[in-house]
């Protein structure tokens, strides 16, 4: 059964600092592979944390493994430009977009 994560990934050893994210190397193949994950309901969000380095992805699972699985075939993760910081499960209890399922923030 599938389930939400929260996976956080952060900039790696090979980021240049100088460059901005669509300007690092491999972008496009990057961020076709990103694309692709959406495409297939993988990722359902993702994108940079406010000012920090850190870059949050929403992402629909069988498990952490399955995810590392996943993300290893991202060419950044392959070339060590982002590393994943940490995987979390995340228990929906609110969901504006689920009415039927509101009396679970009660009955928690």
């Amino acid at each position: 059964m599938k389930q939400l994560f929260l996976v956080t990934e952060v900039h790696g050893r090979t980021w240049d600092p100088g460059k901005p994210m669509n300007g690092q190397a491999q972008w496009p193949e990057h961020a076709a592979f990103m694309n692709r994950l959406a495409a297939d309901g993988f990722v359902v969000l993702g994108g940079p944390l406010g000012e920090s380095d850190d870059v949050l992805l929403i992402v629909d699972a069988r498990s952490a493994d399955d995810i590392r699985a996943t993300l290893a075939h991202d060419p950044w993760i392959q070339s060590q430009l982002i590393d994943i910081k940490s995987i979390q499960g995340w228990k929906i209890l609110l969901d504006h977009s689920e009415p039927e399922n509101s009396d679970r923030a009660r009955s928690g």
